[in-house]
């Protein structure tokens, strides 16, 4: 069919690398050949700590303060509780469900660690962290903070009770989502039991990506694609269909590509490299504020 969707690459996990002590992450945008920024764009990184047990310690496990300018970071949380502050004033704990999803705009200082109660517990921890480039217009834009609980989440359940669609940003059945964005983006998770399917329509020039968290899919009903795998859908048509060989959990990434040139350098994303010395420069300046660990 035309107006078809159809998958192109199905991408295996590569080789886990921690990012800190905390976040024990297989990254697919932007080190895998065929998930590069602009392939993806606005989706400029996606970090993905598949299901990982940490044993319980007094010293919560995370990344210290360090600096971003110039793009959003989202972290959804599935296993585990994370604590984020920023010096923006931003910050707060998500559980299993919640996601956080932070601005740094102009430029931000910002931590994340696992939650304290949390740590002293242990157990299994499984998130992804996006990073979503800003359109040039508003890199400058003021830091913010969204903390979007789980109840918060708009959800649209499938007909006979067979699953159901956490609207995280974006549309689906004119229903719209949670965050609020600087772009067109669709991110959903997506909930499916045994055998049931769900058909999603997007334009034909917007990036979309399918990642298994839990379970075994088909798309289109002729691409398998397996736990912690991601599936990459071509620009060609529209429309796709996610079916559940077992009971399934998958995030869906769809946005439309802002298509501007992207300097990128460490925790900077700009649009030239000369924006990026300035980043720099500002950082070293201080302009970021103040956050202490």
């Amino acid at each position: 069919m035309m107006d078809t969707k159809h998958v192109t690459q199905i991408i295996a996990p590569n080789v886990p690398h921690y990012v800190g002590d905390a976040f024990r992450v297989h990254n697919f945008i932007p080190s895998h050949p065929s998930l590069g920024m602009r392939r993806m764009d606005p989706f400029i990184m996606l970090d993905y700590n598949s299901k990982f047990n940490f044993s319980a310690t007094e010293t919560p496990r995370g990344v210290g303060v360090h600096p971003h300018k110039g793009f959003e970071t989202v972290t959804i949380a599935y296993k585990g509780k994370i604590a984020h502050h920023d010096s923006a004033g931003g910050g707060g704990i998500i559980s299993q469900g919640d996601v956080q999803w932070m601005t740094a705009g102009n430029g931000i200082l910002h931590k994340e660690y696992h939650e304290k109660e949390w740590s002293k517990q242990g157990g299994d921890f499984q998130m992804v962290q996006l990073w979503v480039n800003l359109p040039k217009k508003d890199k400058n834009t003021l830091p913010k903070y969204q903390s979007i609980l789980n109840s918060e989440i708009p959800k649209v359940k499938l007909a006979n009770e067979t699953g159901e669609i956490e609207i995280i940003a974006g549309n689906y059945n004119h229903i719209t989502g949670a965050a609020s964005t600087f772009s067109p983006i669709n991110m959903f998770n997506l909930k499916l039991k045994k055998e049931a399917s769900a058909s999603f329509n997007f334009p034909k020039h917007y990036n979309t990506c399918i990642l298994v968290i839990e379970g075994n899919i088909t798309i289109n009903q002729n691409n398998e694609v397996a736990l912690d795998h991601l599936a990459l859908l071509d620009n060609s048509g529209e429309n796709f269909s996610i079916t559940a060989k077992n009971d399934a959990l998958v995030l869906v990434l769809s946005g439309e590509p802002l298509n501007e040139p992207i300097a990128a350098h460490g925790p900077f994303v700009m649009n030239t490299h000369q924006e990026i010395i300035q980043a720099f420069a500002d950082f070293n300046a201080g302009k970021f504020g103040v956050l202490h660990d």
